[in-house]
């Protein structure tokens, strides 16, 4: 099916919901994952049938909602309204976060409250037809590939399914390696150029990185999402030429 492009809403938080969605539309992309934080709050079901539905307006999908609800740590009650929040909005997944501390520092316990959360999220959240899938991230237990795939296989759940996003400092090759072995779950690619650490920059400058990145993505049968996250200078204009490159790279 092919890889769909799209704009993580928190890329640009300092813009409202109709901003964003004009300024993915302008750049050419076909989705949005709309953020928990600013655009589209936990339970305000209200509002995020209004996103849904300027979203649609522009001609654009809603990719998931892109919640900061921390597996293992997470009441059923915020799990219920995660659900609603994600149905209102139209998401075809929520996107959660595996705990609160990285694998290494990470004790039994914390493993098996992340385990046992991320099983019943999948489990409510099956019931609405949506997915679960796991931020890649630094601090939490999927900080590294082969505790992201533990989890996945603990927990079992068919709709539970992972995102990667390149590593800090981490180099050309051992990405392309993490993203080979998290392929067989993966949903959606957080697409962003930092370096060296944090330093941003256009995405042209790591197109050695995101050319095979997507060229692999393309071989899927399946869709896979390619969110562009974290523009240079939180830059609308840096999008368009961001979204430029990526789809001359598809």
């Amino acid at each position: 099916m092919g890889v769909r492009t799209g704009l993580v809403s928190v890329t640009f938080r300092q813009l409202p919901v109709d901003q964003v969605v004009e300024v993915a539309a302008k750049s050419g992309l076909s989705a949005i994952e709309w953020g928990g934080d600013i655009h589209v709050p936990l339970g305000n079901l209200v509002n995020a049938k209004r996103v849904r539905n300027l979203t649609e307006v522009h001609g654009l999908q809603v990719a998931a909602y892109g919640s900061y609800l921390r597996a293992g740590s997470v009441d059923r009650e915020e799990m219920r309204s995660a659900v609603a929040t994600a149905e209102a909005l139209g998401a075809p997944r929520i996107r959660v976060w595996a705990g609160n501390v990285g694998t290494a520092e990470a004790g039994v316990g914390d493993r098996m409250a992340v385990t046992r959360g991320l099983g019943e999220l999948a489990d409510m959240a099956a019931g609405a037809g949506i997915e679960i899938a796991m931020e890649f991230h630094r601090n939490t237990l999927t900080d590294e590939v082969d505790s992201t795939i533990t989890l996945l296989l603990d927990v079992g759940a068919p709709n539970l399914k992972t995102y990667w996003q390149p590593p800090v400092d981490l180099d050309d090759t051992e990405c392309l390696q993490q993203l080979e072995a998290l392929m067989p779950w993966l949903s959606t690619v957080h697409v962003f150029s930092w370096w060296p650490s944090n330093n941003r920059l256009p995405l042209a400058a790591r197109e050695s990185l995101w050319r095979p990145v997507l060229d692999r993505l393309t071989a899927e049968p399946r869709e896979i999402n390619a969110l562009l996250e974290f523009v240079a200078d939180d830059s609308p204009e840096q999008l368009t030429k961001d979204a430029a490159d990526l789809h001359s790279w598809v």
